[in-house]
């Protein structure tokens, strides 16, 4: 458990330090789904930054190894865990597939692209579990194409009750490198909030659609 709570710090303070994560609670995000938020966290940028991005997926393989050693194949969910998948892949000597957030409107009309590959054991890579509610549709997505879902590795979570409620109903399994809690005890060690600030984070994750 301490090598789990380092490895979350570490990946917690290298989000910060390459800008992926945004913490500003004087003036709020938006997000795409209207929500208000103190946070904002972009994990394509790690992609820009070679040592990150191998910290990053190799943490991910490391997940993937420890939690579902049985897995056969990696799928990432379009568009941010795409390029995370394929480096998980390639780590794991794995199949890739990645899955779209709604079938395309055009050709074969795919939603999962890639072999399809019925009763094969796979692992979903997301960079972040907001909600998990676009985590669920990938997941329900290559189940009803008869992959075997065994789980979920992701980069962050935002730890909302939400993603919780979503991934028991789902009975989807998931693990992450850092998370909310981790992020908060990160930024507090390294200065980058006060006890105010802190603070407001804190009563965000509590009540985030009431929270702005």
């Amino acid at each position: 458990m301490e090598q789990e709570k380092k490895t979350a710090l570490e990946i917690a303070g290298l989000l910060l330090q390459i800008n992926a994560i945004k913490l500003n609670s004087k003036t709020p995000f938006t997000w795409a789904s209207g929500l208000r938020s103190p946070i904002y966290c972009d994990n394509r940028q790690i992609l820009s930054y070679p040592a990150v991005r191998r910290e990053v997926s190799e943490g991910l393989a490391i997940l993937v190894k420890k939690h579902f050693p049985e897995a056969e194949v990696i799928a990432g969910v379009a568009t941010g865990a795409i390029a995370h998948g394929i480096l998980v892949a390639e780590r794991l000597d794995l199949p890739f597939v990645y899955v779209r957030s709604s079938p395309k409107g055009h050709g074969m009309g795919n939603q999962v692209e890639g072999k399809i590959m019925p009763g094969k054991k796979t692992v979903v890579i997301e960079d972040l579990i907001s909600t998990a509610k676009s985590s669920m549709a990938a997941v329900n997505a290559l189940r009803e194409e008869g992959f075997n879902v065994l789980g979920m590795a992701a980069i962050f979570s935002y730890q909302m009750e939400a993603a919780e409620k979503n991934l028991k109903k789902h009975h989807c399994s998931a693990f992450t490198l850092s998370n909310y809690q981790m992020l908060l005890e990160k930024a507090t060690l390294e200065n980058i909030i006060d006890n105010g600030e802190l603070n407001l984070l804190k009563s965000w994750r509590k009540d985030p659609e009431n929270w702005a």
